[in-house]
């Protein structure tokens, strides 16, 4: 009996704890799929998709001006608003991925469609016809925004699931496993950062002094490269089984809170409702232990007597303890995505206003004839997220370990704290870089030039600090919406997380027209004219540092409160 039990906990060794399968639907194998083996194609996807990404993206305000002749403020607002799309339609994705797809095949049907919408922009770009001349029809800008959408729509499909996805391939009750996961998130951000290093360079220089066809066509191969190696690693991928639609269960825990709104909860959290096996009801996701706090929902785990009266129980009437701790757990993470928002708005200066702030400035390259692209600045923001990324991993984690005591050295909500700090002095740096250009255009009265004689370099201290807040916050908030998401809910979190990116940008649109519309009455140029030079793009940057001096205050009071999920039993 004894060699019995044996060859049985040997068996189980073999086999993965967090319920994954392989791409045979089988029970995954430790030994032959997932850890750092099946990561490399999993990274090497996501640089090459950000390659592409940010290969288009980077330098898109200045294509809107130079060839859909757009004013700055409408060029700005129109990155902004798509930008923020690209971040709205993982909420799509991760839908699908969490309740029927999977993560594997949701990434792959929208790798497809991002494809489509690549190819589409690169024959606006340079077929003739589609091609947009000085004066560009109607049909030219809108199939130009179509294609956009269409990459808008793919990228929501990758997004939220990629980061979860390279997560699912190190076993989360494993402790060894464990570890390496939070280093996976570091250097799923490094890949991202060195797809974004190759565009902002390379890229932006081809798209300025080559062309656009070619500016937007090596992004569109890069965006097929990065299909091919997701394939490639099909046979070491562990899979989550979808769990079924999570808004539906949202949905059942709220309808069946009301419907017992005058049932009182009982003080013994024994006396809820919740399956007796060591599973959950739920596929692919732990049980939940209960939790005090939101104990109007835990109504919808009350057993009353017609609960049970017809034999079959009615989700929209009862409901497990794991499944109204799920809801609650995604109540509690919504007060620390919201406080990503301002930040998000930060981030997205780099893509509109520095470019233009950029533009506006000596982009020779020393007292050669050789000119710097304005986007390209954001490469050092990308060289600082590189830099930043090793040294965190590697220096401060053991460092921090020491001192708190935290396996990862910091928590996620400190680390995501630090960033929002730091994304202060970001704003203030390039508000005081702004307005000593402006003060050196009045001294020479330099209004009419299109380039201050003031060299670009001095954006580089505003595109590090950007970087390294990156490292903390960005990182740190995909870790902190995987961990503390539901099982069952990880795309859905992901896409949660990411959306405060979309909001950010649909924020700073907000800005850009509510201080343009207020900045410009009785003929004043307003704050941010065409000519940045007669304007006060200063005053926008200190605006946007008071409102993440308010924010980081805010999140500092939420994080205090904040209730960690405790997962018990395993995976169905």
């Amino acid at each position: 009996m004894q060699k019995d039990m044996g060859e049985v906990s040997g068996e189980d060794d073999l086999y993965t704890k967090d319920g994954t399968v392989d791409y045979r639907n089988n029970p995954a194998k430790k030994t032959e799929t997932g850890t750092w083996k099946a990561c490399p194609f999993i990274l090497g996807n996501e640089c090459c998709e950000r390659l592409a990404y940010y290969g288009m993206s980077t330098n898109l305000v200045l294509y809107f001006k130079k060839r859909l002749n757009q004013h700055s403020a409408t060029a700005s607002k129109n990155v902004s608003n798509w930008s923020g799309t690209c971040y709205i339609t993982p909420l799509i994705g991760a839908f699908l991925a969490d309740a029927y797809l999977g993560r594997y095949w949701t990434i792959a049907c929208f790798s497809i469609i991002y494809v489509i919408g690549m190819t589409l922009l690169t024959l606006s770009a340079s077929v003739p016809g589609l091609k947009p001349s000085s004066d560009p029809k109607e049909v030219q800008t809108a199939v130009c925004f179509v294609a956009l959408y269409l990459i808008a729509l793919g990228t929501g499909g990758i997004k939220p699931c990629v980061s979860s996805y390279g997560a699912d391939q190190f076993d989360d009750v494993d402790e060894v496993e464990k570890k390496h996961k939070s280093s996976f998130f570091n250097w799923f951000y490094f890949s991202i950062n060195i797809g974004a290093l190759i565009a902002s360079s390379v890229l932006v220089w081809i798209q300025d002094n080559v062309g656009w066809g070619w500016g937007f066509g090596i992004p569109a191969v890069t965006m097929a490269i990065a299909v091919v190696s997701f394939f490639s690693g099909t046979r070491l991928y562990r899979n989550q089984k979808p769990g079924g639609s999570p808004l539906t269960r949202i949905c059942q825990v709220v309808v069946a809170s009301f419907r017992k709104f005058k049932v009182d909860v009982p003080g013994d959290k024994t006396s809820l409702y919740e399956t007796t096996d060591a599973e959950s009801a739920i596929t692919g996701s732990r049980k939940l232990d209960h939790t005090q706090d939101l104990r109007f929902f835990d109504k919808a785990a009350v057993q009353t007597e017609s609960d049970h009266m017809k034999g079959n129980i009615d989700q929209w009437r009862l409901c497990t303890v794991t499944q109204v701790e799920e809801l609650k757990a995604i109540i509690r993470l919504l007060p620390i995505w919201a406080t990503g928002i301002i930040f998000s708005a930060v981030y997205s200066q780099m893509s509109t206003m520095f470019v233009l702030q950029g533009a506006s400035m000596d982009t020779r390259v020393g007292n050669s004839s050789f000119k710097i692209p304005p986007a390209s600045l954001s490469i050092f923001d990308t060289l600082s997220v590189i830099f930043w990324v090793p040294i965190y991993d590697q220096l401060i984690v053991p460092i921090a370990r020491k001192i708190t005591g935290h396996k990862n050295g910091l928590t996620q909500l400190q680390r995501m704290g630090t960033g929002l700090f730091i994304s202060i002095f970001a704003m203030v740096s390039a508000a005081v870089l702004e307005l000593f250009r402006l003060k050196y255009v009045k001294k020479h009265n330099y209004y009419e030039l299109e380039q201050v004689p003031m060299s670009i370099f001095w954006q580089v201290p505003q595109y590090f600090l950007i970087g390294c807040a990156e490292v903390f916050t960005f990182i740190g908030q995909l870790e902190f919406f995987y961990d503390q998401a539901p099982d069952a809910m990880r795309s859905l979190c992901s896409a949660l997380s990411l959306t405060t990116v979309a909001l950010g940008n649909y924020l700073s649109s907000l800005l850009v027209t509510i201080v343009m519309n207020i900045t410009t009455k009785n003929g004043k140029p307003g704050w941010i004219p065409d000519n940045l030079n007669y304007g006060h793009l200063d005053y926008f940057y200190y605006l946007l540092a008071v409102l993440s001096v308010l924010n980081l205050g805010a999140y500092l009071m939420i994080a205090k409160w904040y209730t960690y999920k405790r997962p018990v039993g395993t995976l169905r």
